[in-house]
């Protein structure tokens, strides 16, 4: 039985759809309900150091994935350096650095964190069956080299499992998952947020001289309520942390509209622009076996291709936002884990 709390929330998020539009919802709508009230925390803490086995990585270049699918939405690998073209404010930038996975070699190491609703709006059935696909995502990257932490949030936002490759303690993880069947508030955002820093904090930039994929896997009800960070905040720190978020809505919320409603409309996530401006993707579960949808999302987190770059110069201590544009190959799609990069001020 879904709460009431839950059809509390997709009312009075329908009323912002009828008002403003289905299709013409501002990004800013979900990104500043919550500005004032932002938890005084930075993605990389004051004097704090990353991990001893993390091979230095140049403090001046510039890092972003880039996820290249076809007409018919599927990851096309294989692309070769010479296919892309990256520009900063419009000026073409030659590239230091190219990695891709292929389908023969060693495949890029991982560090994945699933954010997981709990709140009471998940029905119990959901549970089971995303224990289940849980398990179907990391059997699909049993291959790769990979760390996985756990987190649920509801009310609060808790660590399951701290970081592991061992597959029997994330089992034993999502055995774990509980339900907060009086749970009032969603805390999505402040749950993001948590994940990043965990990323940051524990998670290696680099294994075996690769660059890792850092990803936040969310899987929730799509409806953020109670956050004490906000949505432009978690992007901006995701996109620091080159850390991408995928976001799965599960189909609690679609039950709930209107059977003639041909598409999911969107979800304050979407609005939010959480997956879009760090990379990821924003997908709906709507069958009762959700392990095709995180085997396909799987495959395409290891399909990023990585391209970096030293800014011009007089870019980099200028303290400014600069805007990263990728070009790729005619008839495919590009998405860029970041739309830009933040550039130091110069020291005093």
């Amino acid at each position: 039985m879904i709460k009431s709390h839950y059809s509390s929330k997709l009312i009075g998020f329908l009323s912002l759809v009828t008002l403003f539009g289905a299709t013409n919802l501002p990004p800013s709508l979900a990104q500043e309900s919550n500005a004032n009230a932002q938890r005084p925390r930075q993605v990389f803490p004051g004097g704090e150091q990353q991990p001893d086995d993390v091979v230095k990585i140049d403090t001046d270049l510039v890092s972003l994935d880039v996820v290249a699918n076809d007409v018919e939405g599927r990851p096309k690998r294989n692309l070769r350096q010479e296919d892309f073209k990256v520009y900063v404010d419009g000026v073409e930038q030659p590239l230091a650095f190219f990695q891709v996975e292929r389908r023969s070699g060693e495949p890029r190491p991982l560090a994945v964190v699933f954010a997981l609703d709990i709140s009471g709006s998940m029905t119990p059935e959901e549970m089971e069956r995303l224990r289940s696909a849980l398990n179907a995502f990391s059997a699909k990257l049993a291959g790769h080299p990979a760390l996985y932490a756990v987190m649920a949030f509801g009310m609060n936002v808790k660590i399951l499992q701290k970081f592991t490759s061992e597959a029997d303690k994330l089992d034993r993880a999502f055995e774990r998952i509980a339900r907060e069947p009086n749970g009032l508030s969603t805390h999505t955002y402040d749950a993001v947020d948590d994940a990043i820093r965990l990323l940051v904090r524990h998670a290696p930039r680099t294994r075996e001289r690769r660059l890792m994929k850092r990803a936040v896997l969310v899987v929730t009800d799509g409806f953020p309520v109670g956050d004490t960070v906000s949505a432009r905040t978690v992007i901006e720190r995701a996109n620091a942390a080159d850390a991408s978020v995928y976001v799965v809505t599960l189909p609690s919320y679609s039950r709930m509209l209107p059977a003639s409603t041909l598409a999911p409309l969107p979800t304050p996530l979407d609005v939010s622009g959480l997956a879009d401006l760090t990379g990821g993707r924003s997908v709906y579960a709507d069958e009762s076996n959700y392990d095709p949808l995180f085997r396909a999302l799987a495959e395409e987190v290891t399909s990023a291709y990585v391209l970096a770059f030293y800014p011009a110069e007089q870019k980099r201590r200028d303290g400014q936002f600069h805007n990263i544009r990728v070009d790729g190959p005619s008839g495919l799609t590009l998405r860029q884990s970041r739309p830009g990069f933040q550039a130091e001020g110069r020291k005093q």
